[in-house]
């Protein structure tokens, strides 16, 4: 596919693969993280929001959210900052939303890059089908994944999906030698227990193929997005956690062999 619909290109990320990248953030997700600092990317369509959060001087005036753009015209922009990927070891990261949900357009952007020899990122949740993770595995660099919850019935009242396909797809990428960096995101009294951190440490220590571990704090990025939205911010009210409570996370993982990181 020759279009997609993305919402925010992300220059000089440092936190989002290798060296210096641009993220591309495109439009849709399937999955309704509580905790999710891009609401924005969650519906599929172009949509509109407050240009402020409303809770000061009013707010009422609104902005499109998301574009309609061709391969040949992202990819230019891409282009722009080659100069910081090769001097960097840097690239395009590919995030969202759920870049997976547009795969047709993922992929044709994919191969642009690769044919300009852009190192490329998919910053994904895993949730898709395993047909569609094939198919853009091969022209993918480096995944980075998202592991949240083990606990089929909590990951679905607090994702609203099932974790059976993330889990089959993460495990398909490890059987096929596909480079992955796992992100956690520690939430709290969502992700953050000892059994559930227990339970990721324990899978990802028998994957072969993993690079690292990012733990990612919960923050409130998210939270002025929603009122722009207009929508309701489940999580408005949780409180952040300790250095030292992320710190106990990372020694858990640690404690299996894991190399790990804070944030990314």
């Amino acid at each position: 596919m020759d279009q997609g619909i993305i919402f925010k290109i992300k220059r000089y990320a440092l936190h989002d693969g290798p060296g210096i990248r641009t993220t591309i953030f495109l439009k849709g997700c399937p999955l309704a993280c509580l905790w999710c600092h891009n609401p924005e990317g969650q519906h599929p369509e172009i949509e509109t929001m407050r240009k402020s959060d409303g809770r000061n001087n009013g707010g009422n005036e609104h902005e499109p959210v998301g574009w309609k753009v061709s391969t040949k015209e992202l990819l230019t922009e891409i282009k722009k900052d080659c100069i910081f990927f090769d001097t960097s070891g840097g690239g395009v990261t590919f995030s969202g939303g759920e870049p997976l949900m547009q795969a047709d357009f993922l992929g044709t952007m994919l191969k642009a890059c690769k044919a300009h020899s852009i190192h490329t990122v998919v910053d994904t949740s895993g949730y898709a089908s395993l047909e569609i993770l094939k198919r853009i595995a091969d022209i993918t660099d480096l995944f980075l994944f998202d592991v949240k919850v083990v606990n089929p019935e909590a990951h679905l009242r607090h994702t609203n999906h099932s974790n059976q396909p993330i889990f089959e797809n993460l495990k398909w990428l490890d059987q096929s030698g596909k480079k992955v960096i796992v992100r956690f995101p520690l939430i709290p009294g969502i992700t953050d227990d000892k059994e559930n951190v227990a339970a990721i440490a324990e899978l990802l220590a028998s994957m072969s193929s993993l690079q690292q571990v990012d733990i990612l704090p919960f923050h409130r990025v998210g939270s002025g997005k929603y009122h722009r939205l207009g929508r309701y911010d489940p999580l408005a009210e949780t409180k952040l956690l300790t250095p030292g409570a992320v710190r106990t996370v990372q020694q858990q993982f640690e404690t299996h062999g894991l190399k790990t990181g804070i944030g990314g």
